[in-house]
Protein backbone atom coordinates (compact mmCIF):
# COMPACT_ATOMS: atom_id res chain seq x y z
CA UNK A 1 0.00 0.00 0.00
CA UNK A 2 1.29 3.45 -0.89
CA UNK A 3 1.75 5.47 2.34
CA UNK A 4 -0.41 8.54 2.80
CA UNK A 5 1.74 11.68 2.54
CA UNK A 6 1.67 13.74 5.76
CA UNK A 7 0.61 16.88 3.94
CA UNK A 8 -2.33 18.13 6.04
CA UNK A 9 -1.86 21.39 7.95
CA UNK A 10 -1.22 20.90 11.65
CA UNK A 11 -3.37 21.57 13.53
CA UNK A 12 -6.37 21.19 11.23
CA UNK A 13 -10.00 21.45 12.31
CA UNK A 14 -12.51 20.22 9.74
CA UNK A 15 -16.29 20.49 9.73
CA UNK A 16 -17.97 17.59 7.91
CA UNK A 17 -21.62 18.13 6.97
CA UNK A 18 -22.92 14.76 5.78
CA UNK A 19 -26.27 13.11 6.55
CA UNK A 20 -25.14 9.61 5.58
CA UNK A 21 -23.40 7.94 8.54
CA UNK A 22 -21.56 5.50 6.25
CA UNK A 23 -20.08 8.29 4.10
CA UNK A 24 -19.16 10.26 7.22
CA UNK A 25 -17.42 7.18 8.67
CA UNK A 26 -15.53 6.72 5.39
CA UNK A 27 -14.18 10.28 5.48
CA UNK A 28 -13.10 9.88 9.09
CA UNK A 29 -11.34 6.58 8.35
CA UNK A 30 -9.51 7.96 5.31
CA UNK A 31 -8.22 10.96 7.25
CA UNK A 32 -7.32 8.91 10.32
CA UNK A 33 -4.46 7.41 8.34
CA UNK A 34 -2.70 10.74 7.88
CA UNK A 35 0.46 11.41 9.89
CA UNK A 36 -1.32 14.47 11.28
CA UNK A 37 -4.99 13.51 11.52
CA UNK A 38 -7.36 16.47 11.69
CA UNK A 39 -9.94 17.19 14.33
CA UNK A 40 -13.27 16.40 12.66
CA UNK A 41 -16.64 17.78 13.77
CA UNK A 42 -19.52 15.89 12.19
CA UNK A 43 -22.91 17.49 11.50
CA UNK A 44 -25.84 15.67 9.86
CA UNK A 45 -27.71 18.79 8.66
CA UNK A 46 -26.88 22.28 7.54
CA UNK A 47 -28.49 23.83 10.60
CA UNK A 48 -26.47 21.52 12.85
CA UNK A 49 -23.35 22.46 10.93
CA UNK A 50 -24.10 26.13 11.50
CA UNK A 51 -24.24 25.50 15.25
CA UNK A 52 -20.97 23.55 15.26
CA UNK A 53 -19.03 25.95 13.07
CA UNK A 54 -16.21 27.53 15.12
CA UNK A 55 -13.52 30.08 14.32
CA UNK A 56 -10.80 27.42 14.18
CA UNK A 57 -12.47 25.48 11.34
CA UNK A 58 -10.22 25.73 8.28
CA UNK A 59 -12.23 23.62 5.86
CA UNK A 60 -15.87 22.61 5.48
CA UNK A 61 -16.55 19.33 3.65
CA UNK A 62 -20.19 19.34 2.62
CA UNK A 63 -22.52 16.94 0.85
CA UNK A 64 -24.93 18.68 -1.55
CA UNK A 65 -27.79 16.34 -0.65
CA UNK A 66 -28.81 17.29 2.90
CA UNK A 67 -32.18 17.01 4.62
CA UNK A 68 -32.53 20.78 4.98
CA UNK A 69 -30.73 21.99 1.83
CA UNK A 70 -29.70 20.51 -1.50
CA UNK A 71 -27.58 21.42 -4.50
CA UNK A 72 -26.21 24.92 -4.91
CA UNK A 73 -28.60 26.18 -2.23
CA UNK A 74 -26.67 24.12 0.34
CA UNK A 75 -23.36 25.47 -0.96
CA UNK A 76 -24.55 29.08 -0.91
CA UNK A 77 -25.63 28.73 2.72
CA UNK A 78 -22.28 27.19 3.68
CA UNK A 79 -20.36 30.02 1.96
CA UNK A 80 -22.59 32.59 3.65
CA UNK A 81 -22.00 31.16 7.12
CA UNK A 82 -18.24 30.57 6.54
CA UNK A 83 -17.11 33.17 3.96
CA UNK A 84 -13.42 32.97 4.90
CA UNK A 85 -13.23 29.16 5.11
CA UNK A 86 -12.29 26.66 2.40
CA UNK A 87 -15.23 24.58 1.12
CA UNK A 88 -14.83 21.11 -0.38
CA UNK A 89 -17.98 19.61 -1.97
CA UNK A 90 -18.84 15.89 -1.96
CA UNK A 91 -21.07 14.59 -4.77
CA UNK A 92 -22.43 11.26 -5.91
CA UNK A 93 -21.24 9.52 -9.07
CA UNK A 94 -24.11 10.95 -11.07
CA UNK A 95 -23.62 14.50 -9.75
CA UNK A 96 -20.29 15.37 -11.39
CA UNK A 97 -21.88 18.26 -13.25
CA UNK A 98 -23.22 19.58 -9.94
CA UNK A 99 -19.69 19.48 -8.53
CA UNK A 100 -18.38 21.58 -11.42
CA UNK A 101 -21.20 24.06 -10.90
CA UNK A 102 -20.34 24.17 -7.19
CA UNK A 103 -16.74 25.17 -7.93
CA UNK A 104 -18.01 27.87 -10.28
CA UNK A 105 -20.31 29.08 -7.49
CA UNK A 106 -17.51 29.48 -4.94
CA UNK A 107 -16.36 26.07 -3.67
CA UNK A 108 -12.62 25.46 -3.78
CA UNK A 109 -12.92 21.89 -5.10
CA UNK A 110 -15.24 18.85 -5.38
CA UNK A 111 -14.85 15.09 -5.01
CA UNK A 112 -16.99 12.17 -6.22
CA UNK A 113 -17.61 9.95 -3.21
CA UNK A 114 -17.15 6.69 -5.09
CA UNK A 115 -13.71 7.75 -6.34
CA UNK A 116 -12.26 9.04 -3.07
CA UNK A 117 -9.20 7.49 -1.47
CA UNK A 118 -7.03 8.79 1.38
CA UNK A 119 -4.39 10.39 -0.82
CA UNK A 120 -6.95 12.14 -3.04
CA UNK A 121 -8.98 13.38 -0.07
CA UNK A 122 -5.96 14.75 1.80
CA UNK A 123 -4.65 16.44 -1.33
CA UNK A 124 -8.08 17.96 -2.09
CA UNK A 125 -8.42 19.34 1.45
CA UNK A 126 -4.90 20.79 1.38
CA UNK A 127 -5.40 22.37 -2.04
CA UNK A 128 -8.80 23.75 -1.05
CA UNK A 129 -7.28 25.48 1.98
CA UNK A 130 -4.42 26.93 -0.09
CA UNK A 131 -6.78 28.13 -2.82
CA UNK A 132 -8.95 29.83 -0.23
CA UNK A 133 -5.93 31.56 1.26
CA UNK A 134 -4.96 32.75 -2.20
CA UNK A 135 -8.50 33.96 -2.84
CA UNK A 136 -8.55 35.88 0.44
CA UNK A 137 -5.14 37.41 -0.26
CA UNK A 138 -6.29 38.48 -3.71
CA UNK A 139 -9.48 39.95 -2.24
CA UNK A 140 -7.48 41.91 0.34
CA UNK A 141 -5.12 43.15 -2.35
CA UNK A 142 -8.05 44.27 -4.48
CA UNK A 143 -9.62 46.06 -1.52
CA UNK A 144 -6.31 47.77 -0.76
CA UNK A 145 -6.05 48.93 -4.36
CA UNK A 146 -9.60 50.26 -4.29
CA UNK A 147 -8.95 52.11 -1.03
CA UNK A 148 -5.65 53.43 -2.39
CA UNK A 149 -7.37 54.75 -5.51
CA UNK A 150 -10.10 56.35 -3.42
CA UNK A 151 -7.51 57.95 -1.14
CA UNK A 152 -5.55 59.21 -4.13
CA UNK A 153 -8.73 60.66 -5.65
CA UNK A 154 -9.58 62.32 -2.35
CA UNK A 155 -6.09 63.71 -1.83
CA UNK A 156 -5.90 64.96 -5.40
CA UNK A 157 -9.21 66.76 -4.89
CA UNK A 158 -7.78 68.50 -1.81
CA UNK A 159 -4.86 70.00 -3.73
CA UNK A 160 -5.50 73.67 -4.51
CA UNK A 161 -6.46 75.19 -7.83
CA UNK A 162 -5.04 78.74 -8.04
CA UNK A 163 -7.61 81.53 -8.22
CA UNK A 164 -5.59 83.80 -10.46
CA UNK A 165 -5.94 85.64 -13.74
CA UNK A 166 -3.23 83.88 -15.80
CA UNK A 167 -2.71 86.96 -17.98
CA UNK A 168 -1.42 89.00 -15.03
CA UNK A 169 1.24 86.76 -13.53
CA UNK A 170 3.17 83.64 -14.43
CA UNK A 171 2.35 81.03 -11.77
CA UNK A 172 4.17 77.76 -11.13
CA UNK A 173 3.63 75.40 -8.17
CA UNK A 174 5.09 72.01 -7.37
CA UNK A 175 4.25 69.58 -4.58
CA UNK A 176 6.29 66.48 -3.65
CA UNK A 177 5.13 64.56 -0.56
CA UNK A 178 7.84 62.68 1.24
CA UNK A 179 5.66 59.80 2.48
CA UNK A 180 5.48 56.77 0.23
CA UNK A 181 2.21 56.32 -1.63
CA UNK A 182 0.78 59.67 -0.62
CA UNK A 183 -0.22 62.74 -2.59
CA UNK A 184 -0.59 65.01 0.43
CA UNK A 185 1.77 65.74 3.29
CA UNK A 186 2.20 68.35 5.99
CA UNK A 187 3.32 70.94 3.45
CA UNK A 188 0.67 73.10 1.81
CA UNK A 189 0.35 76.02 -0.59
CA UNK A 190 -2.30 78.22 -2.17
CA UNK A 191 -2.73 81.26 -4.40
CA UNK A 192 -5.78 83.52 -4.42
CA UNK A 193 -6.56 86.75 -6.25
CA UNK A 194 -9.15 88.89 -4.48
CA UNK A 195 -11.69 91.14 -6.24
CA UNK A 196 -9.51 94.23 -5.68
CA UNK A 197 -6.78 92.67 -7.86
CA UNK A 198 -4.40 91.80 -5.03
CA UNK A 199 -2.69 88.43 -5.26
CA UNK A 200 -2.19 86.40 -2.08
CA UNK A 201 0.29 83.53 -1.97
CA UNK A 202 0.76 81.04 0.85
CA UNK A 203 3.28 78.32 1.66
CA UNK A 204 3.23 76.33 4.90
CA UNK A 205 4.65 73.31 6.68
CA UNK A 206 3.04 71.35 9.52
CA UNK A 207 5.75 69.53 11.48
CA UNK A 208 5.54 65.80 10.79
CA UNK A 209 4.94 63.68 7.72
CA UNK A 210 1.89 61.47 8.25
CA UNK A 211 -1.78 61.62 7.24
CA UNK A 212 -2.70 63.57 10.39
CA UNK A 213 -0.28 66.32 9.39
CA UNK A 214 -1.62 66.24 5.83
CA UNK A 215 -5.18 66.68 7.11
CA UNK A 216 -4.12 69.56 9.36
CA UNK A 217 -2.24 71.26 6.53
CA UNK A 218 -5.31 70.98 4.30
CA UNK A 219 -7.52 72.45 7.04
CA UNK A 220 -5.16 75.41 7.48
CA UNK A 221 -4.95 76.02 3.73
CA UNK A 222 -8.71 75.99 3.25
CA UNK A 223 -9.17 78.24 6.28
CA UNK A 224 -6.58 80.68 4.89
CA UNK A 225 -8.29 80.79 1.50
CA UNK A 226 -11.68 81.38 3.12
CA UNK A 227 -10.37 84.19 5.32
CA UNK A 228 -8.58 85.90 2.43
CA UNK A 229 -11.66 85.73 0.20
CA UNK A 230 -13.66 87.17 3.10
CA UNK A 231 -11.38 90.21 3.10
CA UNK A 232 -9.22 89.48 6.13
CA UNK A 233 -5.48 90.08 6.00
CA UNK A 234 -2.35 90.15 8.12
CA UNK A 235 -2.51 89.34 11.82
CA UNK A 236 -6.26 88.81 11.71
CA UNK A 237 -5.71 85.81 9.44
CA UNK A 238 -2.71 84.54 11.38
CA UNK A 239 -4.46 84.68 14.75
CA UNK A 240 -7.41 82.71 13.37
CA UNK A 241 -5.10 80.10 11.86
CA UNK A 242 -3.23 79.87 15.15
CA UNK A 243 -6.49 79.21 16.99
CA UNK A 244 -7.52 76.61 14.42
CA UNK A 245 -4.18 74.85 14.73
CA UNK A 246 -4.43 74.64 18.51
CA UNK A 247 -7.90 73.08 18.31
CA UNK A 248 -7.19 70.66 15.45
CA UNK A 249 -3.70 69.35 16.26
CA UNK A 250 -3.28 65.92 17.87
CA UNK A 251 -0.71 67.06 20.44
CA UNK A 252 0.54 70.42 21.80
CA UNK A 253 3.98 69.83 20.25
CA UNK A 254 2.61 70.29 16.72
CA UNK A 255 3.47 73.64 15.17
CA UNK A 256 3.31 75.14 11.70
CA UNK A 257 5.66 77.45 9.83
CA UNK A 258 4.30 79.69 7.10
CA UNK A 259 5.23 82.33 4.60
CA UNK A 260 2.59 84.50 2.95
CA UNK A 261 2.79 87.27 0.41
CA UNK A 262 0.07 89.84 -0.31
CA UNK A 263 0.96 91.43 -3.64
CA UNK A 264 -0.64 94.82 -4.24
CA UNK A 265 -3.25 95.27 -6.99
CA UNK A 266 -0.73 97.15 -9.16
CA UNK A 267 1.67 94.20 -8.68
CA UNK A 268 4.62 96.43 -7.71
CA UNK A 269 4.84 95.82 -3.94
CA UNK A 270 4.29 92.93 -1.56
CA UNK A 271 3.66 92.55 2.14
CA UNK A 272 5.24 89.38 3.51
CA UNK A 273 4.78 87.47 6.73
CA UNK A 274 7.52 84.92 7.40
CA UNK A 275 6.32 82.84 10.34
CA UNK A 276 9.30 80.77 11.46
CA UNK A 277 9.73 79.77 7.82
CA UNK A 278 12.62 79.87 5.33
CA UNK A 279 12.82 83.31 3.72
CA UNK A 280 11.60 83.71 0.14
CA UNK A 281 13.84 84.46 -2.82
CA UNK A 282 13.23 87.52 -4.99
CA UNK A 283 14.58 88.20 -8.45
CA UNK A 284 14.30 91.95 -9.07
CA UNK A 285 16.09 94.10 -11.65
CA UNK A 286 18.30 91.17 -12.60
CA UNK A 287 19.46 90.66 -9.02
CA UNK A 288 18.54 87.47 -7.15
CA UNK A 289 18.63 87.57 -3.40
CA UNK A 290 17.13 86.38 -0.15
CA UNK A 291 14.51 88.62 1.41
CA UNK A 292 16.07 89.83 4.67
CA UNK A 293 14.56 91.31 7.85
CA UNK A 294 12.95 87.94 8.52
CA UNK A 295 11.30 86.26 10.31
CA UNK A 296 8.15 88.12 11.22
CA UNK A 297 7.74 85.99 14.33
CA UNK A 298 7.58 82.42 15.66
CA UNK A 299 5.62 79.58 14.04
CA UNK A 300 1.94 79.09 14.67
CA UNK A 301 1.11 77.06 17.76
CA UNK A 302 4.16 78.07 19.84
CA UNK A 303 3.17 81.18 21.80
CA UNK A 304 -0.31 82.62 22.37
CA UNK A 305 -1.28 86.24 21.66
CA UNK A 306 1.54 86.95 19.20
CA UNK A 307 1.74 89.89 16.80
CA UNK A 308 3.62 89.08 13.63
CA UNK A 309 5.56 91.89 11.98
CA UNK A 310 4.90 92.46 8.28
CA UNK A 311 7.76 92.87 5.81
CA UNK A 312 7.07 95.30 2.98
CA UNK A 313 9.08 94.75 -0.19
CA UNK A 314 9.24 96.74 -3.42
CA UNK A 315 8.88 94.46 -6.43
CA UNK A 316 9.02 96.83 -9.38
CA UNK A 317 7.83 96.09 -12.89
CA UNK A 318 9.69 92.83 -13.60
CA UNK A 319 10.19 90.29 -10.83
CA UNK A 320 9.94 86.71 -9.60
CA UNK A 321 9.06 85.68 -6.06
CA UNK A 322 9.79 82.14 -4.88
CA UNK A 323 8.19 80.70 -1.75
CA UNK A 324 9.18 77.17 -0.67
CA UNK A 325 9.26 74.75 2.27
CA UNK A 326 12.40 73.57 4.03
CA UNK A 327 12.37 70.23 2.23
CA UNK A 328 13.86 72.04 -0.78
CA UNK A 329 16.81 73.61 1.04
CA UNK A 330 17.40 70.50 3.16
CA UNK A 331 18.39 68.54 0.06
CA UNK A 332 21.86 67.07 0.47
CA UNK A 333 24.41 67.94 -2.21
CA UNK A 334 28.10 67.49 -2.95
CA UNK A 335 30.52 64.76 -1.96
CA UNK A 336 29.99 65.46 1.73
CA UNK A 337 26.19 65.46 1.38
CA UNK A 338 25.91 68.96 2.83
CA UNK A 339 22.55 70.65 3.16
CA UNK A 340 21.76 72.87 0.19
CA UNK A 341 20.57 75.79 2.31
CA UNK A 342 18.97 79.03 1.18
CA UNK A 343 22.22 80.41 -0.23
CA UNK A 344 22.84 77.13 -2.04
CA UNK A 345 19.38 77.33 -3.59
CA UNK A 346 20.10 80.88 -4.74
CA UNK A 347 23.42 79.77 -6.25
CA UNK A 348 21.70 76.89 -8.03
CA UNK A 349 19.20 79.29 -9.59
CA UNK A 350 21.97 81.66 -10.65
CA UNK A 351 23.81 78.77 -12.29
CA UNK A 352 20.65 77.97 -14.24
CA UNK A 353 20.33 81.64 -15.25
CA UNK A 354 16.67 81.72 -14.35
CA UNK A 355 14.00 80.45 -11.98
CA UNK A 356 12.12 77.37 -13.09
CA UNK A 357 10.78 74.91 -10.52
CA UNK A 358 11.01 71.90 -12.80
CA UNK A 359 14.69 72.56 -13.50
CA UNK A 360 15.39 73.11 -9.81
CA UNK A 361 13.65 69.88 -8.76
CA UNK A 362 15.25 67.89 -11.60
CA UNK A 363 18.72 69.07 -10.54
CA UNK A 364 18.03 67.89 -6.97
CA UNK A 365 16.57 64.53 -7.99
CA UNK A 366 17.48 61.96 -5.34
CA UNK A 367 18.84 64.61 -2.99
CA UNK A 368 15.50 65.63 -1.41
CA UNK A 369 14.39 63.58 1.60
CA UNK A 370 11.46 65.57 2.97
CA UNK A 371 8.13 66.96 1.80
CA UNK A 372 8.61 69.77 -0.70
CA UNK A 373 6.21 72.51 -1.75
CA UNK A 374 7.15 75.55 -3.79
CA UNK A 375 5.29 78.41 -5.47
CA UNK A 376 6.79 80.78 -8.02
CA UNK A 377 4.96 83.91 -9.15
CA UNK A 378 6.52 86.19 -11.76
CA UNK A 379 5.66 89.38 -13.58
CA UNK A 380 7.05 89.65 -17.09
CA UNK A 381 9.47 87.35 -18.87
CA UNK A 382 12.39 89.23 -17.39
CA UNK A 383 11.27 87.94 -14.03
CA UNK A 384 12.06 84.39 -15.10
CA UNK A 385 15.56 84.93 -16.44
CA UNK A 386 18.25 87.48 -16.94
CA UNK A 387 20.05 87.15 -13.58
CA UNK A 388 22.98 89.54 -13.55
CA UNK A 389 23.95 89.66 -9.91
CA UNK A 390 23.42 88.68 -6.31
CA UNK A 391 22.42 90.64 -3.26
CA UNK A 392 20.16 90.96 -0.28
CA UNK A 393 16.60 92.08 -0.79
CA UNK A 394 15.63 94.55 1.90
CA UNK A 395 12.30 96.12 2.67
Amino acid sequence: MTPVPPDLPDPLTLLLIEDDAGDAFLVEELLAGADRPPKITWARTLSEGRERLTDDVQCVVVDLSLPDATGLEALEQVIAMAPDTAVLVLTGLGDTHAGIEAVAAGAQDFLVKQDVDARLLIRAIRYAIERKRADLAMRELLQERIVSKENSRLERGLLPVPLLDPTLLHHQARYLPGRTGGLLAGDFWDTVQTPDGAVHVLIGDVCGHGPDEAALGTALRIAWRTLVLAGQTGNDVLRTLDTLLRHERKSPEIFTTMCSAAISPDLTTARLHVIGHPPPLLLRDGVLGVVTETPSGPPLGIFPDIEWTPIDVTLGDRWSLLLYTDGLIEATVGENRDLLGTDGLANLIRAQAGIDLDRIIASLDGAMHDDVAAVLVSRGKAGLSGITGAGEIRA
